[in-house]
């Protein structure tokens, strides 16, 4: 997986909308979410996410259309480069500029504890609040640095995890997040890429995940 990811460049965790084109429909079947007679579950791919990202490392979060996925970090600076062209740094006084500055000044936080931080708390407030993460992952200035799941009484992780929140910038350098290129031709590059890599998809269908 982690070589496949180096070599495409990107690739979404799970259904893009393009047939065959997701990790979890290119791994094996026993890579693949299965749940036992007794009501527990096994998911591989899901549990190497972390360990992809860690180890490779890549930019994991939801990038494409706001739908989860690995970018490598050859490509980063290109993908960087045009989103934020297209979704300049928020305002410091509004909500996305607030749950931004709060990270960079924290350091890494789960989701949970980033909301508390930022004092969305209360009935219906998780869901706005995710809503504000995703499209801040969509510009490329949150990242999932990792992922950490609680354990039980015998010190086993279980359950989905939570995602640890990042900038780019504090994982890998603000070099990682520069670009030689105006963000038209990194737009140009990027587009060629997925054309590369998806021979006889539209380029509708592309540009709905390249955004």
């Amino acid at each position: 997986m982690m070589e496949l990811i180096d070599d495409i460049g990107f690739l979404p965790l799970l259904d893009s909308g393009i047939y065959g084109y997701s990790a979890e429909e290119i791994v094996d079947d026993d890579c693949r979410y299965v749940v036992f007679p007794d009501g527990g579950w096994d998911w591989p791919l899901w549990k190497w996410k972390g360990q992809i990202v860690t180890e490779m490392p890549c930019l994991y979060g939801k990038f494409f259309n706001k739908k989860a996925g690995f970018i490598s970090r050859q490509w980063w600076a290109d993908f960087c480069n045009y989103r934020r062209s297209k979704y300049p740094h928020p305002q410091d006084d509004s909500i996305e500029g607030t749950i931004l500055d709060t990270l960079r000044m924290t350091g890494s936080l789960i989701t949970r504890e980033l909301r508390a931080a930022c004092g969305f708390n209360g009935k219906g407030m998780r869901s706005r609040f995710d809503g504000y993460v995703t499209c801040l992952e969509m510009a490329t200035y949150i990242v999932t640095e990792d992922f950490v799941y609680p354990r039980d009484k015998h010190n086993r992780e279980y359950g989905w995890g939570w995602s640890l929140l990042n900038t780019p910038e504090a994982l890998y350098g603000k070099d990682a997040c520069r670009c030689e290129y105006p963000p038209e031709e990194s737009f140009r590059r990027i587009v060629g890429q997925f054309k590369k890599i998806l021979p006889g998809v539209s380029e509708k269908q592309i540009l709905k995940l390249v955004g």
